[in-house]
């Protein structure tokens, strides 16, 4: 519980600081914004490369250019346009007789919004007790010379980028010393509205003056390819503008009024097409505001507590589904809500969700490694890492009741006169003798890759071929008796300087077919080898004198001339065994006799 509130802590943290505040707007972007089929009320005339092949540079245009456009839309009474909204700068006067022109076009037209622009930056208010620093104050602001701003409507066209560079929000309204004023997109669908007999709502704004813009198309779907020079020139049907809202404005790529938005983001979208969305969400009405964050990020904590305590512990055929379910349900609450009219932030909770869903799976792997090597590290102890290796990597399998039958070189080893000496002796020095030499004979058998099946008492019991497959284990079985001689001569006298008493065994080697695997209970099970086989392994040990190793003909067969072996001075009877039994005395390799 505590792991689970730790995760859900720091993740929560982690979103509502913001810092996947990228990834998290692309998504909303994706998620929220949808092109749609646009209205016709709404139309631009775009100042693009052909007029200003025809009337030059557009940093050299007089106004009565923009004049002669004006006029051309007032020259039908009959077909005025509702609105005119001209999104480019006419401040301070130039030439009297251009100004008193385009002032003069513009009185003619029922509703005429001109452009105005505040200059922003950090300003400084020192009061008695306090220091007031206002980032987002005017510091200066230009509207339209005297003549043209009695006859319309002002309105500021400024845009303000969100913090990636995309231009999702629109600023409403801003606040020069001379008093408050709208934006351009706000009184054109206002004075729009009025004409025709609608009511807009107010929209919802952030401290800034800010709203989100709901875009309802992408660039290129408010044009129609009108340009201002087949306007002035008359080649476009008054009928055209009759009662609509017409925005003129730069659309061209030279005049750098063109900006990243979140409908498109392959193709920077005109000044004037996003002043057209804005004005469509404004009329529409269709505002959104943002979630209460505190609601959101309490909802977020208690996803990834509960996602966490379910899928901690689970199978992957478990959290698989829980986790696609849980992606699926909260992106669809977002497009809900969205609708709504709440944003919400959509990247939390898939993201969360995801993130948890791999520490889990990581937490599993870690769990399973550190109980696995926990395993390891206890069986090792017992049997050979061979067999421990087997059974981790056969998995549960490998644990369960049952064996199967396969040929094994089989090994016992005994100390001659164990009991004897283990009761003249106190129970600290045979503990002592045992340790050594148990010591010694599993390491033997671990450097020849046998597997440790037990001890029974001084006795140790061993085999080769199960359960990793050995296509010499009769011979590494007869090196493995040949060290054990060597190394109990080598105990013997170590333990007769310090004891003063010495130990000698006896080895016995058989090969033939075995049962192998676990044996036992469910409760209660050992990897070992039983049989025939086996037994006489265990009776060929039994008959073994001291420092000597008893082996079969079958185990002689296997071995051919890689060591000597020679037969029994006086054959000897095994129990269990036919006359004819052959046994014989292991002597070693030529190495070793030299």
């Amino acid at each position: 519980m505590i792991t689970a509130c730790v995760w859900a802590t720091s993740i929560t943290v982690l979103c509502a600081l913001g810092l996947f505040r990228r990834p998290e707007l692309w998504l909303q972007d994706e998620l929220f914004q949808q092109e749609e089929s646009v209205a016709g009320d709404v139309v631009i005339i775009g100042i693009d490369e052909n007029d200003i092949r025809e009337f030059g540079a557009y940093n050299s245009w007089d106004r009565s250019i923009m004049a002669r456009a004006l006029e051309a839309l007032a020259s039908d009474p009959d077909n005025l346009p509702a609105v005119v909204a001209v999104d480019a700068m006419y401040s301070g006067n130039t030439d009297a007789e251009n100004d008193a022109r385009l002032a003069e076009a513009a009185a003619k037209l029922p509703n005429i919004v001109m452009a105005t622009e505040a200059t922003f930056g950090q300003k400084t208010t020192f009061g008695s007790a306090s220091v007031i620093i206002d980032d987002f104050a005017v510091l200066n602001y230009e509207e339209p010379y005297d003549e043209l701003k009695d006859v319309t409507t002002q309105g500021h066209i400024n845009v303000m980028y969100d913090s990636d560079g995309v231009v999702r929000h629109a600023i409403l309204f801003v606040d020069p010393e001379n008093g408050r004023t709208y934006s351009m997109q706000y009184e054109a669908a206002r004075l729009y509205a009025e004409t025709k007999g609608m009511n807009i709502k107010m929209p919802p704004t952030n401290s800034r003056g800010q709203f989100y813009v709901s875009y309802s198309g992408g660039p290129g779907d408010f044009y129609d390819g009108i340009n201002l020079s087949a306007l002035i020139n008359g080649s476009v049907d008054s009928s055209y503008f009759a009662g609509k809202l017409v925005l003129i404005g730069p659309y061209t790529t030279g005049l750098q009024d063109s900006y990243n938005t979140p409908i498109d983001k392959g193709q920077m979208m005109y000044g004037v097409e996003y002043q057209a969305n804005v004005i469509q969400c404004i009329l529409d009405g269709d505002y959104k505001e943002d979630a209460p964050d505190y609601i959101q990020i309490g909802i977020l904590w208690i996803v990834c507590l509960a996602f966490y305590l379910f899928s901690g512990n689970r199978k992957l055929r478990f959290s698989i589904p829980l986790l696609l379910a849980g992606e699926g349900l909260s992106i669809g609450l977002s497009l809900l809500l969205y609708s709504g009219g709440l944003i919400t932030h959509a990247l939390w909770i898939p993201l969360a969700l995801l993130v948890l869903f791999v520490a889990s799976v990581a937490e599993n792997y870690i769990r399973a490694a550190i109980a696995r090597q926990n395993v390891t590290k206890t069986f090792e102890r017992y049997v050979a890492p061979n067999v421990v290796g087997e059974i981790l990597k056969e998995g549960t399998d490998s644990l369960k009741l049952g064996g199967k039958t396969v040929d094994i070189a089989v090994l016992f080893v005994d100390i001659r006169g164990f009991t004897t000496m283990s009761e003249r002796l106190s129970p600290e020095e045979v503990v002592h003798i045992l340790n050594q030499y148990l010591s010694m004979t599993s390491a033997c058998i671990e450097n020849h890759g046998g597997t440790l099946d037990k001890f029974i008492g001084d006795a140790t019991m061993a085999f080769w071929g199960a359960p990793i497959a050995d296509e010499d284990s009769v011979y590494h079985a007869c090196q493995t008796a040949l060290d054990i001689v060597a190394g109990a001569e080598a105990l013997s006298a170590k333990l007769k300087e310090e004891i003063n008493e010495e130990i000698h065994v006896g080895i016995g080697v058989n090969y033939g077919p075995a049962v192998v695997g676990n044996m036992g209970s469910e409760r209660r099970m050992d990897y070992t080898a039983i049989g025939d086989t086996v037994n006489t392994s265990a009776r060929l040990e039994a008959n073994a004198p001291a420092s000597t190793v008893y082996i079969s003909r079958a185990v002689a067969d296997k071995l051919g001339d890689r060591m000597r072996y020679e037969p029994l001075d006086k054959p000897i009877k095994l129990k269990g065994k036919a006359d004819g039994f052959e046994i014989l005395r292991l002597i070693g390799t030529e190495e070793r006799i030299c």
